[in-house]
């Protein structure tokens, strides 16, 4: 899901319920959202720790400077210690979700090159297992 989804779906509720007089409009619930989302920012850097009841807790740890090694020459290096943000989710949340019948999650999947020697080549039959593959050259 993303955030524009839920924009859509927070605006939809807000207006079947009747939340104000007139209409939210999804432009005013994009500015809303991304105010609760700034809000999170800034507490975190701030305190470094937020608590939501019902829905869990965001920290900012600090990961520790480790020696590492590059996949792709195998040199060592360095890596520095940073921050990180750590979430561990409310029992509501626990619950909730330990009871649901959650979809696979959709993942953007990586679109295949197209190949550069596509339709040159013929495809030719592949012999199975029981059978023994016909000699070169042989006619039938």
């Amino acid at each position: 899901m993303t955030k524009k989804e839920i924009v859509r779906q927070l605006c939809e509720k807000a207006n079947k319920e009747k939340l104000l007089k007139g209409n939210l409009t999804q432009l005013a619930t994009k500015e809303l959202v991304q105010w609760t989302f700034d809000a999170i920012i800034d507490t975190l850097v701030s305190d470094g720790r937020i608590e939501l009841r019902n829905f869990g807790v965001f920290e900012v740890k600090q990961r520790k400077p480790r020696k590492a090694r590059n996949p792709r020459t195998g040199e060592r290096v360095d890596v520095a210690s940073k921050n990180v943000v750590t979430f561990q989710p409310g029992k509501e949340m626990e619950e909730r979700v330990r009871l649901a019948k959650v979809a696979d999650p959709k993942r953007k999947t990586r679109r295949a090159k197209p190949d550069d020697d596509a339709g040159d080549t013929p495809d030719l039959p592949v012999p199975s297992a029981n059978e023994a593959p016909e000699p070169v050259g042989a006619t039938g």
